[in-house]
């Protein structure tokens, strides 16, 4: 498949320790696009145990000074950061867009969200770290301050190689934790130009070190006991995997954003054209390979025959093509891996019992033939126990319609599920909107919006399976420190809270 921007020359990659570059570490890998595989955008090693000890190593080096740099600096070094990404949209944008494979559109999108969140941490840079609160006793200040943790592993996906490291490197190093950053294996060449960048902009060596590898590197950071912090989004079983090796340490903070069966419910007084246009944005932009990506839509049964005729007329038309064409609604799925398991998961709802309403699946003529596309599978399928296709997450153009038969079915079907991630609903009705806000599990919520879109001033995180209570973005800061008490006594004398006795007999 042509495209009409040249990718870039091919990468050496390196791990980057201290601010040194270091291709140490076990035979590696390349880095393929998945629009066209036989495009290599680099090579790279695969960081031992040994060498991810030393990144660690590295990390806790620097942590005692870089904790006690002004956290305006440190903010400051942020403002740079961001001059950096404003020279480097473009060109991030068309190497994401080769890398991962998204439509240049959403890659462009996604340099600007990281950029905002450096924006925004550079904003909250000469914000409050803590309160002042009242004492029992008059001569008695009182004050709450957070302090960072110490070293924090980040470990990101493919899908957002750019934005999702940022949430989380952010606010970290910010508060004065340093960092090691694992980024997926499928986008290592995205991953290592954002370390360079932070290099560029003057975070000394150690602050923020880089290593590549597989779930063998991510684990040998999990195992190391020099590691305060882990930050992880990726599938629940990876996540259950750090949560259980993470628990034979007694100071380990873990943050976990995982899998989800993200849903959008379709009232039966929705506008159906803004909801059957949230359900094609929630369901298949990115090739429905968004963690919030909708891999359901709930439908009211007196309008699942219209809304789904919409639909389907809509999906048939999107183009799945070339990411670097503007005219293409979305592009491949990442790898050979994610083909085998969607073709799997399409096979199962006709054994299922499904009906089947747009029959998707492998793209293998040209001009897709060099790539990993699939087209959307659409079907309509009933929510009863023992169906796996409505429940397990599939992460890729695979969409099943569900009728409901009153608002409260609809909670209880979007609730019978493991996940708890991200939600739409499509209604008129502040009453509807209400009772779903309050008896639906999710972390993050949408009214007459699709069930994607997250900004980077508000949470990022979910429930259940989805995640541990730790939400990424702006809701990280809590998250990287931990909050002390301060009393300090103004008297000449010591007085006690709680009417206790300050006298000292001799």
């Amino acid at each position: 498949m042509s495209m009409a921007i040249q990718p870039p020359p091919r990468l050496q990659g390196s791990h980057l320790i201290e601010g040194n570059p270091s291709d140490t570490g076990r035979s590696g890998f390349s880095s393929q696009s998945p629009a066209n595989r036989s495009v290599v955008l680099g090579e790279f090693p695969i960081a031992s145990p040994e060498v991810a000890g030393k990144a660690v190593a590295a990390a806790r080096r620097a942590y005692p000074a870089w904790r006690r740099t002004s956290r305006i600096y440190r903010a400051e070094l942020f403002d740079q950061l961001c001059q950096i990404i404003k020279r480097e949209v473009e060109s991030l944008a068309n190497l994401m867009t080769f890398e991962c494979g998204k439509v240049r559109n959403e890659c462009r999108a996604e340099v600007i969200e990281g950029l905002h969140m450096v924006q925004y941490v550079f904003g909250t840079g000469r914000m409050p770290v803590g309160q002042i609160v009242a004492s029992e006793i008059p001569e008695k200040d009182a004050f709450i301050r957070r302090k960072p943790w110490g070293v924090a592993a980040v470990i990101t996906p493919w899908n957002f190689p750019f934005a999702v490291p940022l949430w989380m490197l952010g606010p970290t190093l910010l508060e004065g934790n340093t960092v090691v950053f694992k980024p997926s294996e499928d986008t290592p060449t995205i991953g290592q130009r954002l370390i360079e960048l932070f290099l560029e902009a003057g975070f000394p060596p150690g602050v923020v070190n880089l290593v590549h590898g597989d779930g063998g590197t991510g684990e040998a950071l999990v195992q190391n006991p020099d590691v305060n912090i882990v930050l992880f989004t990726g599938s629940y079983d990876v996540g259950a995997r750090i949560q259980k090796l993470s628990t034979q340490f007694y100071d380990r903070i873990v943050a976990c954003e995982m899998g989800s069966k993200s849903a959008v419910i379709v009232c039966e007084d929705a506008r159906l054209d803004l909801a059957v246009n949230a359900g094609i944005l929630s369901a298949f932009k990115t090739s429905g390979q968004r963690c919030v990506s909708a891999g359901r839509i709930l439908v009211h049964e007196k309008i699942i025959d219209a809304y789904a005729e919409r639909f389907v007329a809509t999906a048939k038309r999107l183009q799945v093509g070339d990411p670097m064409d503007p005219k293409s609604f979305t592009g491949p799925v990442i790898n050979e891996v994610a083909v085998e398991k969607i073709q799997f998961y399409n096979d199962l709802a006709k054994q299922e019992g499904a009906k089947v309403l747009l029959e998707g699946g492998r793209m293998a003529q040209e001009p897709w033939s060099k790539g990993c596309y699939l087209a959307p599978f659409v079907y309509r399928q009933e929510h009863r126990p023992g169906v796996r296709t409505v429940r397990e997450e599939v992460f890729g153009p695979h969409l099943a319609l569900i009728p409901f038969k009153d608002v409260h079915d609809a909670i209880r079907i979007y609730n019978d599920v493991d996940y708890g991630l991200s939600l739409a609903v499509i209604t008129e009705s502040y009453r509807n909107m209400r009772l779903i806000r309050e008896e639906c599990e999710f972390g993050m919520g949408y009214v007459n919006l699709p069930c994607i879109g997250a900004e980077v001033h508000l949470p990022f995180g979910g429930v259940k399976k989805s995640g541990n209570g730790h939400p990424s973005a702006a809701g990280l800061a809590d998250v990287v420190t931990h909050k002390v008490s301060w009393t300090v006594n103004h008297a000449e004398e010591i007085k006690m809270a709680q009417g206790l006795k300050a006298d000292v007999e001799s």
